[in-house]
């Protein structure tokens, strides 16, 4: 039996070997040093990878001259760009044939129906799904050449849609409601619109020959962001693209009406959403579902445009056991357009570290790493210009353009972001490090890279501590591969591991991938179920949870105490952030239960989905526990600091009343 194979079954490290002993790189004067330490028995799901929304940069530049739009292609989808492999197609709703043209460039995205000569925006109910005359299937030549350009580099394709058709609005109008809080979507056209999605999907994969994972019919719909503002003369003059306000309870009917309707299409793809702008009023959405929409719904899509509560989704999308997706986010990070500060290079990174770590998603999608160039220089949207999009070209260049008339300019986002999309590949697994200025990666047994941002404004020494591996072969390296305002993926010289240590120096206001060779398996003995037995302090109290006559509560740490002991016990994988286990108390050998909504003490050796718990953590040595019964958290009730308050069940909040300092006894 091979032997790798063996280990990874059984999952039982082998026994470390010697690194030979070697220089590490010179260390010069004094500096800066952070030590990094991996942790592989906490990984995250298989990646998916990385990936863009095709809106609006597919409209606008799917139709410029060959040389200038395969150019940009393969800029984003080409191994030596951005190497993405995951694409989401925007579904334009479309308005009426009488509205004059007021969206930005390229987010008139057409819609996918022939209205009747004389149709006009007050004409709302004259479309039918099952009408063929009235569906356009040869719709959006632009982001369609982008599908067939790309299909061959794309595993996951998904539709969404950023408004209904003008018809099925109840403004009449893509850009959004008169008031921004009103609902945009008519009910009475929910299944009209849900058919009109699910008919454009088929099409697509018939068309095109490629399959389409799933379909999100949400946008940011929880927000006050859409909003249409007419003029004197009738017409649009605010809104400047598509979007739609659908709160909760009509995004719950909607989810099972497109699980039907995608069914009926014929389609294998699923319901994503809600899409939604950041953590927060994701969970706002996900709270007002109905039971029946959780459970239609087969991956949940978040943005983090806000990073605050980055754990509620995780632990939401944990508890439901449904895949979770960034599905969108872009930024400028520096107040002025800008190609060669390193200021926008560096937010991005730290944009996507702070996503894999704290959300664990199973892939990452940028909004549209391609910006109107014309609408990011200064007089644009903003007076000094911002540097929304990795890649900026003018979205109005002419049909005989050039790529020397139609330039094409990339800041230090597209660099840095390559030092994660190059070396962070499908079907890697993300693991827990100490640090948050870096994201370390897996690729079956053996550790593969780790990024590391240096943003500050000295040079560093990054410690890599590999002591939790359990195997380093002789002759183990790490290789350098740095941007920096001066490099661009410079490969440096390999550093060789000794005692499970390498010490390599990094330039200030950088982005580093460490290429790992020879590093492998997990050290016998460590992790949350290696078990050992624990105590668990609350963040917020201070207090340890406590097996108490049956009950659970909160008391004054006392190490001493059996009924503050635990040991865990992994009942369904190995090393896995989706794992569930079983925990004990050492005293009474009770197991840690749930009935009725509350937490309980079950007898020993009680296994079954009440008594089982997933673990999150973003590397800090705190957890949280979501049962996998309910989808709730351990809690403190009441947020209570006092000593003997009682342990409830509650929905994710990120507050520290559900986070719990595990500590080795």
């Amino acid at each position: 039996m091979n032997l790798r194979r063996l280990f990874t079954v059984l999952c039982v490290p082998l026994v470390t070997a010697v690194a030979v002993p070697a220089p590490v790189s010179a260390t010069g004067a004094a500096v800066d040093s952070v030590t990094v330490r991996p942790d592989p028995t906490y990984r995250q799901q298989p990646f998916e990878g990385w990936g863009a929304s095709l809106a609006w940069m597919a409209e606008a530049t799917g139709g410029y001259p060959d040389a200038i739009r395969n150019k940009l292609a393969d800029m984003v989808y080409g191994p030596e760009g951005l190497n993405f492999n995951i694409a989401r197609f925007n579904i334009g709703g479309g308005n009426a044939p009488d509205v004059p043209p007021y969206l930005r460039a390229g987010g008139a995205v057409p819609g996918w129906w022939k209205a009747p000569a004389g149709t006009t925006r007050n004409d709302k109910d004259w479309w039918s799904p099952n009408d063929p005359r009235e569906f356009d299937a040869a719709a959006d030549p632009n982001q369609r050449w982008w599908v067939d350009r790309i299909k061959k580099r794309v595993t996951k394709w998904e539709t969404f849609s950023n408004s209904p058709p003008y018809f099925h609005t109840v403004s009449g109008y893509v850009s959004g409601g008169f008031n921004a809080t009103d609902e945009q979507l008519r009910t009475d056209k929910i299944g009209d619109y849900t058919a009109y999605l699910a008919k454009v999907t088929k099409t697509l994969e018939r068309a095109h020959g490629i399959t389409v994972s799933t379909v999100d019919p949400f946008n940011e719909p929880n927000t006050n962001y859409w909003k249409t503002t007419l003029g004197s003369n009738g017409n649009p003059t605010g809104g400047r693209q598509e979007g739609a306000h659908i709160g909760p309870a009509v995004q719950s009917q909607v989810i099972p009406a497109m699980a039907q309707a995608l069914s009926a299409a014929g389609t294998r793809a699923t319901v994503s959403g809600p899409d939604e702008t950041n953590p927060s009023i994701f969970a706002d959405d996900w709270n007002g579902w109905s039971a029946e929409s959780r459970a239609k719904v087969g991956q949940l899509n978040v943005h983090t445009y806000g990073t605050g509560n980055r754990p509620v989704p995780r632990d939401i999308a944990k508890g439901a056991a449904k895949p979770l997706w960034m599905s969108e986010v872009g930024g400028s990070w520096l107040d002025r357009q800008d190609f060669t500060s390193m200021d926008p290079g560096l937010g991005m990174a730290a944009q996507i570290t702070g996503d894999l770590r704290e959300l664990e998603p199973k892939a990452w999608v940028s909004w549209q790493p391609i910006e109107d160039y014309n609408n990011m220089k200064p007089g644009g949207e903003t007076p000094a210009g911002i540097n929304w999009g990795e890649i900026q070209i003018p979205f109005d260049c002419a049909r005989n353009a050039t790529l020397k008339t139609c330039p094409i300019r990339t800041n230090t986002k597209y660099n840095t972001m390559r030092n994660f999309t190059h070396y962070i590949k499908p079907g890697d697994r993300i693991i827990g490090v100490n640090d948050t200025a870096s994201t370390v990666a897996m690729r079956g047994e053996s550790l593969a890279t780790v990024v590391h941002t240096n943003a500050t404004a000295a040079d560093r020494d990054v410690v890599l501590d590999l002591s939790g591996f359990g195997l380093v072969w002789p002759g183990a390296s790490v290789t350098p591969v740095v941007t920096d305002v001066n490099k661009v993926l410079e490969r440096g010289k390999p550093v060789r591991v000794v005692n499970k240590k390498a010490t390599i120096r990094v330039p200030a206001r950088s982005v580093t991938s460490f290429v790992v060779n020879g590093v492998s398996f997990t050290a016998a003995g460590t992790g949350i179920g290696s078990g050992k037995p624990f105590t668990f302090t609350g963040v917020q109290s201070g207090k340890s949870l406590s097996a108490e006559n049956g009950s659970l509560l909160q008391r004054t740490t006392d190490a001493s105490a059996p009924a503050q002991t635990w040991t865990l016990t992994n009942r369904t994988g190995c090393y896995g952030n989706r794992d569930q286990y079983t925990i004990t108390n050492t005293g009474t050998r009770q197991v840690l239960s749930t009935a009725d909504g509350a937490v309980t003490l079950a007898p020993a050796r009680t296994d079954n989905a009440a008594s089982r718990w997933i673990l999150s953590t973003t590397g800090n040595g705190t957890w949280t526990f979501i049962n996998a019964a309910t989808g709730q958290l351990l809690d403190v009730i009441g947020e209570s600091r006092e000593d003997g308050a009682r342990i409830g069940l509650y929905r994710p909040t990120n507050g520290p009343n559900q986070r719990w300092t595990a500590v080795p006894r």
